[in-house]
């Protein structure tokens, strides 16, 4: 499977706090969403709280613990200082509850959860840029690494900027310079990352090959433009260059589904397990959220409802089920990795599939399919009913999901 040395892994200790502590933010992000109604506005300081806690403590957390595995595969070199890892860990879990705390309790505290996260961010991309040096592989993975850090250090300066603001100590438009901190971190490092890191995962998995890679070239190339127009509209203050970058996102985005459907012919593996269903039912979010994005800007910016339904299908159909699908595969390798291989040719080790709980993944699974579908026709129809009961059983497959996640880290075989 990867295809790394036991020279270049790092320790086991290492990368489980990452995963640990995303899905818990998880859990809580499910939980808290409870709170809301489904008439919200993304511009609300509680709502924005809500994303952060998502986004930072969710997807950016399981995104850094999964990339310390992945560089060493991606770059075939050991990271540069792999120690710094146990530096990142904690400012970014201190900052990311420091930045919740200040968009629902008090505002001072964005400052500092702000340079905490910034300082964690930093760290963590001078590690990769410092790592990339060591090779001199130049694959599209490699590039999307690259480009996407770059993103995620100006994504995470234009957050601070307006932390700072928020705080009282500076002044600066909020909701221009929000647009530009959107694109940045979610299309410009969520998505580059995403697209990048498919390469390698999804072929690997369902053992797909002989594809046609252009596509996804393509689809690299647009989303940098993408969020560099975006960039440039709201600085130079001219809406028709953010509109050509908004309308080259969504021609990026399909150039990706295309290719995650050329990906799909080629498969080998044709097992309909907990990863392959999350996979399919996270790109048809993916493509749903794509076709409400448009339906809001055909409306003229007048439809909130497709805006926001769209961003939520988005964050907890596609942003979720492929993280979730994809702790399945990536858990149980590392346990088996840094626990089972050394036993290899001297007694029997159990094999990958056997180690992760189906039953229980199949209930995560099914509760999160019902809870997302529910809660985006909740937000479309603005129904609160429709929305918090959708939202109760996406908690409840966070739950599964924490028990799934603890059932992994503590998996032991028959004769231990």
């Amino acid at each position: 499977m990867f295809n790394v040395s036991k020279d270049f892994a790092p320790p086991f200790k290492l990368i489980t706090p990452f995963f640990i502590s995303g899905v818990v933010f998880y859990i809580l992000s499910m939980l808290s969403a409870l709170f809301y109604s489904a008439g919200f506005d993304f511009r609300e300081l509680s709502v924005a709280g809500w994303v952060h806690l998502f986004l930072i403590g969710y997807v950016m957390m399981i995104i850094f613990g999964a990339m310390a595995q992945l560089v060493p595969v991606v770059l075939e070199t050991g990271h540069f200082s792999i120690d710094w890892y146990y530096l990142i860990f904690p400012l970014l879990l201190i900052g990311t509850v420091l930045l919740v705390a200040g968009f629902w309790l008090n505002p001072i505290l964005l400052s500092f959860g702000g340079i905490l996260v910034l300082s964690s961010m930093i760290i963590f991309a001078v590690d990769v840029f410092l790592t990339i040096k060591k090779t001199s592989l130049n694959s599209l993975t490699v590039k999307a690494v690259k480009v996407s850090n770059i993103f995620l250090l100006i994504g995470i300066l234009s957050g601070f900027l307006m932390a700072l603001t928020l705080s009282g100590f500076m002044g600066v438009d909020i909701e221009e310079i929000l647009k530009a901190h959107v694109f940045a971190v979610v299309g410009g490092y969520v998505l580059i990352t995403i697209m990048g890191i498919s390469l390698i995962l999804l072929p690997m998995f369902g053992l797909a090959h002989g594809f046609n890679e252009r596509a996804i070239n393509l689809a690299f190339k647009f989303m940098i433009y993408s969020v560099a127009l975006v960039f440039a509209g709201v600085f130079l203050k001219a809406d028709i260059i953010k509109l050509v970058g908004y309308f080259l996102s969504f021609v990026s985005i399909v150039f990706y589904l295309y290719q995650i459907f050329l990906i799909y012919q080629k498969r080998v593996r044709r097992e309909m397990d907990i990863w392959y269903k999350s996979m399919i039912f996270g790109y048809i979010s993916l493509f749903v959220s794509l076709l409400l994005g448009f339906l809001y800007i055909l409306s003229g910016g007048g439809a909130n409802n497709f805006l926001y339904s769209s961003m939520w299908l988005l964050f907890v159909g596609f942003f979720a089920f492929l993280i979730n699908g994809h702790l399945y595969k990536i858990v149980p390798f590392l346990v088996w990795f840094h626990r089972f291989s050394p036993l290899v040719g001297k007694r029997k080790v159990p094999m990958l599939n056997e180690m992760y709980p189906k039953k229980m993944a199949e209930f995560e699974f099914w509760f999160s399919f019902a809870g997302a579908v529910l809660s985006t026709l909740g937000l479309l129809v603005s129904n609160d009913e429709l929305f918090r009961g959708g939202v109760y059983l996406l908690f409840m497959g966070a739950l599964f999901l924490g028990f799934s996640l603890k059932w992994m880290l503590e998996f032991r075989s028959e004769n231990e």
